[in-house]
């Protein structure tokens, strides 16, 4: 089975989706990108935006993407990958989940996002700076709106799905 890559902002569901995925397609590993650089550096993604801010961590990503598609890291095995909401902002990183996988955009309605962000706000560098949590979220939806657009493959909509209908509707997409 191909590899699988979920796409989309932050509080889209890329997560959980990934986790209920893992569990219909038991033979595809689940990576978590985040969860796979904090590994990687024994920091944590608000601790590297922090101390290295955001241009580092773009780099990491891209780094840890290189690792899991071009050396082999996982041994040929299929996965799901759940990438973080700005990974596709850098073109190569594009290039490689396009290459590399069938990529899934987890599409959200902004009133969506500012619900799950507020009821999962989790520690988010990209949402700080000030502005209110809906305005922060159109804007960097108006930069990366496209850009998730272009990368996916599929574009699945989340708007009324819960993670495991979410899940079912990827699966019916591939080839």
């Amino acid at each position: 089975m191909d590899n699988i890559s979920l796409i989309g902002f932050m509080g889209s569901g890329k997560s959980s989706v990934g986790k209920e995925l893992a569990k219909l397609l038991p033979s595809m590993e689940l990576i978590d990108l985040d969860s796979y650089i904090e590994a990687m550096t024994g920091r944590t993604i608000p601790e590297i935006f922090e101390n290295d801010g955001e241009a580092a961590f773009r780099e990491m990503e891209k780094s840890a993407l290189e690792d899991i598609f071009m050396t082999g890291d996982l041994s040929g095995g299929s996965y799901i990958l759940s990438l973080g909401g700005g990974t596709v902002t850098t073109e190569a990183c594009r290039k490689m989940i396009r290459r590399n996988t069938t990529c899934f955009y987890l599409k959200a309605s902004i009133d969506t996002l500012v619900h799950n962000l507020e009821t999962w706000p989790g520690d988010r560098p990209m949402l700080k700076g000030g502005k209110s949590l809906r305005s922060r979220i159109e804007e960097l939806m108006a930069s990366r709106g496209s850009i998730y657009e272009k990368t996916a493959h599929h574009v699945v909509d989340v708007d009324s799905d819960d993670y495991t209908s979410a899940a079912v509707d990827i699966i019916s997409l591939l080839d």
